[in-house]
């Protein structure tokens, strides 16, 4: 007999094998990233600017989303790679400010 309030848990992944290496957890990871901001910058209204960080080893981006409406402002910072995914898409592309 279990006790009341303690339940079975059950994993939600189905794929643990694939979890498992290191590589593909952060593609995933940034993948779930890249969404969220592409969905963020299509779905509401709001500002959008892109501030190279670094240059040297690697280009590192600063995004700034600023919502007025909720007062708020996400940064994220991406690299060079994620950035051209992100702006792969034609309705973020048009709603990003790049300087220069």
């Amino acid at each position: 007999m279990t006790a009341p309030g303690s339940y079975r848990k059950i994993s939600r992944n189905r794929s643990f094998e694939a979890y498992l290496d290191p590589g593909t957890r952060a593609a995933r990871r940034v993948e779930r990233i890249l969404d969220s901001l592409r969905r963020q910058i299509t779905d509401q209204d709001c500002s959008v600017r892109v501030r190279q960080v670094i240059s040297e080893p690697q280009a590192l981006y600063r995004l700034e989303i600023e919502t007025e409406e909720l007062a708020v402002q996400r940064t994220t910072l991406l690299s060079g790679d994620a950035l051209d995914v992100l702006l792969e898409a034609e309705e973020v592309r048009a709603r990003v400010r790049v300087p220069g």
